[in-house]
């Protein structure tokens, strides 16, 4: 009761090519923020003075600048992971399905 579809897409090569590339890129860059963030917070616990200090003459400390380039690390990353699969991705997609659907 498997769509034949379905079973086409699944045998495609270029089917697996997709999963291998979006998974190992998927993997890759989720292990790569795990590192920036975990990072972060092993500083914050393991080195509190390096980031208590002060900026300049100012009331801020390292530990700011640092926590916001983690945000923004995030955000580049996911803008990354989007244009990789809006490109690369989605073309791999649409060729998978139109051989599927011959």
């Amino acid at each position: 009761m498997s769509d034949p579809v379905v079973e086409r897409i699944l045998k495609n090569p270029k089917y697996q090519e997709l999963q291998t590339k979006r998974n190992g890129f998927g993997w890759f860059l989720a292990i790569l923020m795990l590192v920036v963030y975990y990072g972060y917070i092993a500083l914050i616990a393991f080195n509190k003075p390096f980031l208590a200090q002060p900026l300049g003459a100012g009331v801020t400390s390292i530990g700011i600048p640092i926590g916001f380039g983690v945000i923004v690390f995030t955000i580049v990353i996911t803008g990354i992971y989007v244009r990789r699969a809006n490109s690369e991705f989605d073309a791999l997609t649409k060729e998978i399905l139109k051989d599927a659907t011959k």
